[in-house]
């Protein structure tokens, strides 16, 4: 598949195919196509922090808080990616206590479109964690 044509102009983040995966197999596969959408997106191009996060869209996905030289420093899943960080996230207080500065930390987001299997959206994330391990998830799910 090519990413580059997945690309959304205003957005960091690309849609997946709308397809569900049916097997270990395509979990897999579905798994790996995220993390490489939230992983290898030029930073330049992910969401700004700002007070509002009026860049970021209320749509559920799974996301990660970026650095522009550690990588990602937190992975998770959302209902309302926009929602999620106007409330308050922890990997942003870590980060701060860390002493990175802001203008070098990002959001990446990839939109998943069928959030309303929970479990199979569950298994992704932890997939993508186990592959990664960001130093600000404090929990890393082991395999079933």
């Amino acid at each position: 598949m090519n990413l580059q044509n997945l690309w959304e102009p205003d957005f960091c983040s690309i849609r997946l195919l709308a397809f569900m995966p049916t097997n270990n197999a395509e979990l897999q596969a579905q798994a790996r196509k995220i993390l490489d959408a939230i992983a290898f997106i030029p930073f330049e191009q992910c969401h700004p922090l700002t007070r509002e996060f009026d860049t970021i869209p209320a749509r559920p996905g799974i996301y990660a808080v970026r650095h522009r030289t550690d990588g990602s420093l937190y992975i998770g899943k959302t209902k309302s990616l926009k929602g999620r960080f106007g409330g308050g996230h922890k990997a942003f207080l870590w980060a701060w206590l860390d002493k990175y500065n802001d203008e070098d930390v990002r959001i990446a987001a990839q939109f998943i479109s069928y959030w309303e299997n929970p479990a199979l959206v569950l298994e992704l994330e932890a997939i993508i964690l186990r592959a990664t391990e960001p130093p600000y998830n404090v929990q890393i799910p082991t395999e079933r």
